[in-house]
């Protein structure tokens, strides 16, 4: 039996240090201005400790994880694709 979270949500932590599960497949945009605000596809925003580049790798690995069409090119070069 499976110990870990669901594929399909990343650990994020709030401003106040509060650790959280986020279903991945529900963020609509990631901002920095300067912390990181998550837009959710129901317009809800979430702003958490994680970095903008720490937060789509979070995302880009659970989209890996189940085979989700379409992340090739969601990094740059540089940062591992």
């Amino acid at each position: 039996m499976a110990t870990g979270p669901p594929i399909h949500m990343i650990e994020l932590t709030r401003l106040n240090g509060q650790a959280f599960l986020l279903n991945a497949l529900h963020i609509e945009q990631i901002q920095a201005f300067p912390d990181t605000t998550i837009t959710l596809t129901n317009s809800k925003k979430i702003v958490v400790k994680e970095s903008l580049d720490e937060v789509k790798r979070l995302i880009h690995a659970c989209y890996r994880s189940f085979g989700l069409v379409g992340v090739r090119g969601f990094l740059t070069d540089e940062e591992g694709t």
